[in-house]
């Protein structure tokens, strides 16, 4: 949901927004507040969460967080994917108070569409984010976009009974069917 029509909302203005319990993203100057995610949404990103955290912890190559972590990718996109990737290579963009700059992976547990599928997919790629990737527990899929040249094709579709896997983690295999019931 979008709020302040006409105005260009900035990382400072975001920083400054009083906690009052929402989530909010800046995207394009146009901030925007996110409505708390739902049981099943939180299940799922947990279980994402906790899969690559343990993957990483065993075998290194990077940081993974849980939202809500700031994501700012320019002084008027700021993000909060549900899960997030940096790797080693880009560990320098991980700072105290956020991340500046792009992640290596974004995880979102689909919630609006319009927001998740459109507008922060096209920031993403944008900025160049390797990997994203869209759980979509009412599809029972996830699609997983892989930046080549600079752009996202077609996304690579992984159902229920896919084990989804990435180059970014080697060795990590993910059943998809356990990942969109959220480990149950």
């Amino acid at each position: 949901m979008s709020s302040h029509v006409g105005k260009i909302w900035t990382y400072d203005d975001y920083a400054a927004l009083p906690d009052d319990g929402h989530r909010y993203e800046v995207i394009d100057g146009e901030l925007f507040m996110t409505p708390a995610a739902n049981i099943r949404h939180q299940d799922i990103l947990g279980w994402v969460f906790v899969q690559l955290y343990n993957h990483v912890r065993a075998h290194g190559g990077g940081k993974v967080f849980v939202s809500a972590v700031d994501v700012v990718l320019s002084p008027t996109n700021v993000v909060q994917p549900d899960v997030l990737f940096v790797s080693d290579a880009d560990r320098e963009r991980v700072t105290a108070p956020n991340v500046q700059g792009a992640p290596t992976l974004a995880v979102e547990v689909l919630s609006d569409a319009r927001h998740d599928r459109v507008r922060k997919r096209r920031l993403y790629e944008q900025f160049g984010v390797r990997e994203y990737w869209i759980a979509d527990p009412h599809r029972r899929q996830v699609e997983v976009y892989r930046l080549e040249g600079g752009a996202y094709p077609s996304p690579a579709v992984f159902n229920a009974g896919d084990t989804l896997t990435t180059p970014l983690l080697p060795g990590l295999g993910l059943d998809v069917e356990t990942l969109l019931s959220g480990g149950e």
